[in-house]
């Protein structure tokens, strides 16, 4: 049998769910007045400090400024995509099927779920595939011919020796330079690859698409993450997991300074050390970020302002008024 008016208006009062009638008195107020003069003073703020401290313009990593900057880095990385011994070639899904590398915490594993959905070859997107848009170049699709054409041992042996000595190459009148050695095809592809780098192709050349706008920089981007020349950058920025810091594109300073407690995560244990790190913060913040949508309806978590009396610390001079009788 359903309640009656009267009823319902006898329910006994439940803080948790009820809000008490104001019978205080009202007085006027311009939240115009106090949105403009809010938006004036941040404002002559915003300018004073940008005269005084001027804005910060990071130039864009790009393979280009990587490749011209440090290239005998950047080849070190380029044949270690070509290998497949690269940390993206082996990091697994989105990327490729690699065994054992998707983080998983029990049964939990999106990762395997999912599975590849944005295949990457290293080998063919990063060196074969670019160096083959040099078709005015006959040294480059020899080399590409032979490297094809071999077996993969033959390229694995090819590779190896050439990995080992990438470390010592010099550049030097406008090429790459590594001691004479057993490479086969290697040692002209990669010094190919980082001559295309230095003018700016390979970043062309890695963004092309069917789209009239090239805004997919997924491929370049992780290229760049493979190598240390932007981890150094980041280090000097204090930019890097282990100092706190987090950007969302390089030229964005000084980051978003809300994202602190991602970031707090990994500074602790066991997510700090663990291969499922990734995942276990993850978890951690849809936690906390169903907790928090869920407060007004967990039992106990939702009465504690009211408990904790905390907002009459905060209103002290209204409830001071208020008792007094003396409230506007």
């Amino acid at each position: 049998m359903s309640a009656t008016p009267n009823q319902v208006g006898r329910r006994r009062f439940n803080p948790d769910r009820d809000v008490e009638e104001w019978h205080g008195s009202y007085v006027p107020y311009d939240l115009l007045k106090e949105a403009l003069v809010a938006f004036l003073a941040v404002g002559v703020l915003i300018i004073g400090l940008s005269v005084v401290f001027s804005s910060p313009d990071e130039q864009p990593v790009t393979l280009k400024s990587w490749s011209t900057s440090d290239p005998v880095g950047f080849a070190q990385t380029a044949i270690t995509e070509l290998d497949g011994t690269s940390a993206l070639a082996i990091y697994g899904p989105p990327y490729n099927s690699t065994p054992g590398a998707s983080q998983q915490i029990g049964f939990f594993s999106p990762e395997k779920w999912f599975g590849v959905h944005h295949p990457i070859d290293t080998a063919k997107d990063f060196v074969l595939g670019p160096l083959r848009m040099l078709s005015n170049q006959p040294v480059v699709a020899a080399a590409l011919n032979r490297y094809s054409s071999a077996s993969s041992t033959q390229q694995s042996v090819w590779t190896s020796a050439y990995e080992k000595v990438v470390t010592n190459a010099q550049f030097a009148h406008g090429a790459l330079q590594v001691t004479k050695g057993s490479y086969g095809p290697v040692a002209p592809l990669i010094s190919s690859l980082t001559s295309m780098a230095r003018i700016g192709a390979l970043d062309g050349a890695l963004l092309s698409s069917n789209q009239f706008y090239d805004t997919n920089y997924t491929k370049p981007l992780l290229f760049i993450a493979n190598g240390g020349y932007v981890a150094n950058l980041a280090g000097q920025q204090k930019l890097q997991g282990s100092q706190w810091g987090m950007m969302n594109e390089t030229g964005n300073y000084p980051g978003q300074a809300w994202l602190w407690l991602y970031t707090l995560w990994y500074q602790v244990s066991p997510m700090k050390t663990s291969t499922n790190g990734d995942l276990e913060v993850f978890s951690i913040m849809i936690g906390l970020t169903l907790v928090l949508a869920l407060v007004p309806f967990i039992p106990g978590l939702r009465s504690i302002p009211r408990w904790s009396r905390l907002y009459r610390l905060i209103w002290r001079v209204h409830y001071r008024d208020l008792k007094s009788g003396t409230s506007a």
